[in-house]
Formats: C-alpha cells, sequence, structure tokens
C-alpha cells in the first residue's frame, strides 16, 4: 500500500502563519500536524508515502526526508486546480492501492479492515449533528450510493472526512480522466467527491467506514481546540522547572528556556523557545519564538516571533474596578 498525502494548499484560513509555513508543519501539541498523521498511518507499513507538495513545498520535502521512516516521493502542483488535479500527477508513480488523506485535521480510526475488503473505495465518515458545511455520504444497504456536497436538507449525517482507500488506483485514474472530460468542477477545481460518484455510477462499491475522533485544524480557533484535545490525554499537575510553573497538560520542548513563567494549562512551546516574565495558557508557541512580559490565551505565535508587553503598574483604592 501507498500512502499519498495532498499538501499543496495555500493555508489561506490559518494565515498568517502559512505565509511563510505550509499547514502540514504548523506545531501541534509539541510536534508537527504531519507527524501527528503518519504517526496513525505507519503500523499498515506502506511500501511510500507520496506527498503532493506546492506553495513552500521545499519545506515539507525536507521534513519528510528527515522524519519519515519509509521511502518518500515528491510531486507537485504547482496551480491549484483541486483535489483530483493534485492526484492524477501521481499516475506515472503506478501505485495498485492507496490511502489518500488530507492532513488538515486529527483523527482516530482502525485500518486494519482494509487490506481485506472486498470493496472498491473505502471512504471514511463521521457522523455530525450538522452536515450543512461539508459533503455527506448517503448509504443504501451498507454501502455509499450517492455523495452531496453541503446538503440544504438533512439527507443524511455522515460526514465525508477526507480519509478514502483505493483497492485499484487505476479504477480512480480512469474516474478522473472522465471528471475532467466533463468538466466536472466547482469554481475551476476538481473535487474527489465527484470522481468518487462516477466510480458509484459505474457500478464500483464505496462503502463506509468510521472514525471514533474527528477535529479539524483548519483555522486559528479549530487548530487550538485540536491541541487540547491531544494534550488532554495526558495527565494533569503542576510541576516546577527552575524557577518557572508549568501547569499540565502541556508539551514543552526540552530546549524551551522558562524564566520566571508560569506555562499551561494546554500550552504547546517548540524547540528554542524563550519564555521570560511570561505567562502561556492554551496556546501553541512556534520554533525560537520569544514571549516576554506578556500575558497570552489562544494565541499562535509564529517561528521567531517576539512578543513582549510592559508590566502594569497600579495604585488602587477599596473597592475599585480596573479593566486592564
Amino acid at each position: 500500500m501507498d500512502i499519498i498525502l495532498p499538501v499543496a494548499g495555500l493555508g489561506t484560513r490559518l494565515r498568517p502563519q502559512t505565509w511563510s509555513k505550509p499547514k502540514p508543519l504548523m506545531a501541534l501539541a509539541g510536534k508537527p500536524m504531519l507527524s501527528h498523521v503518519l504517526d496513525r498511518v505507519m503500523p499498515l507499513a506502506p511500501e511510500r508515502v507520496i506527498f503532493i507538495t506546492g506553495f513552500l513545498g521545499e519545506q515539507i520535502e525536507s521534513w519528510a526526508k528527515s522524519n519519515v521512516p519509509v521511502p518518500v516521493e515528491f510531486v507537485v502542483q504547482s496551480e491549484m486546480r483541486g483535489q483530483t488535479d493534485a492526484i492524477i500527477r501521481t499516475r506515472h508513480l503506478r501505485s495498485t492501492d492507496a490511502l489518500i488523506l488530507f492532513p488538515d485535521m486529527l483523527f482516530e480510526t482502525d485500518f486494519s479492515g482494509l487490506a481485506s475488503t472486498d470493496a472498491d473505495v473505502v471512504m471514511f465518515t463521521k457522523e455530525v449533528e450538522d452536515p450543512s458545511a461539508l459533503g455527506i455520504a448517503v448509504v443504501r444497504d451498507g454501502k455509499i450510493v450517492k455523495l452531496v456536497e453541503k446538503p440544504k436538507d438533512h439527507i443524511s449525517r455522515l460526514a465525508v472526512i477526507g480519509i478514502y482507500y483505493f483497492k485499484y488506483m487505476p479504477d480512480l485514474f480512469s474516474a478522473i480522466e472522465d471528471q475532467m472530460e466533463r468538466g466536472i468542477s466547482l469554481k475551476n477545481e476538481y473535487f474527489i467527491a465527484d470522481a468518487i460518484q462516477l466510480m458509484i455510477d459505474a457500478g464500483k462499491t464505496v462503502v463506509p467506514a468510521a472514525v471514533t475522533l474527528w477535529e479539524d485544524c483548519g483555522n486559528a480557533e479549530a487548530l487550538l481546540n485540536t491541541n487540547r484535545v491531544l494534550l488532554s490525554r495526558n495527565a494533569g499537575g503542576v510541576r516546577s522547572v527552575g524557577d518557572s510553573i508549568v501547569i499540565e497538560p502541556s508539551a514543552i520542548d526540552a530546549s524551551a528556556t522558562l524564566e520566571r513563567s508560569v506555562v499551561g494549562p494546554f500550552a504547546s512551546v517548540s524547540a528554542d523557545v524563550t519564555l521570560r516574565d511570561a505567562v502561556v495558557r492554551d496556546s501553541i508557541v512556534d520554533e525560537g519564538a520569544t514571549v516576554e512580559s506578556a500575558v497570552i490565551e489562544r494565541s499562535l505565535v509564529g517561528r521567531g516571533a517576539v512578543v513582549t508587553a510592559s508590566p502594569v503598574r497600579v495604585n488602587v483604592g477599596d473597592a475599585s474596578l480596573v479593566n486592564l
């Protein structure tokens, strides 16, 4: 099996962070988002991991060569023309079966049944309360019969989350060719759901598989919420680090410098960060950043950024109310 990771997107919903760093390398609970995804697929013992890169792709390539324990391949999507435009660029690599993941999410699922499935496609799904902003799958007799993008009527609450297994990749490539010949696109972008619908219409068997956890990482609020979910798996408590206090659960890189600071809970602090006279909670502070004399909460601090503030001095009389 191959793992195919389309990572060419611009990550516009996470700007300004993604002006200088690709979204899949955003820090999350102490390590890049991509690392969390690979943790979940490496037990499948893939033959290789194929990255479809674009904007800032050289950073992903450098990271992958140092951190992925199996052979890697890189394909470039230079123009953003959608999901299947990206995927068909891997055709020359001749994958037989493949697991395709769009790595801007945190998920938990059991992949063990893929090797023995009789289905042509396995689409991983999650039941949600409000599917109106998502793509959904309509299931009949255990098979997916229809895919609907952002349904107006709640014909299904089974959301499609961006993980797909294809037993025979040439079938998908043929469907993509058909999709492009017919011009089935939205705003000049080609989507994988349309290609899979063509496979369904041609008689291919497509079945759903459940995930037990799915958390979006597409924007700042979602990223911070997912950071909390990951860190919540660790134990609580309070510990001293020199003259600073760390409130768990938090992820503090061993190379970070803490001076007279209170860190946590739910703080993710990357390598070579300096926190001095600071309070940092429910935030992600990326590599080499400095936070000094500041209180930050629900914040993202990018690589090498410097956040400073001035301590406030007050002389407050009895029964006063001061809003700072």
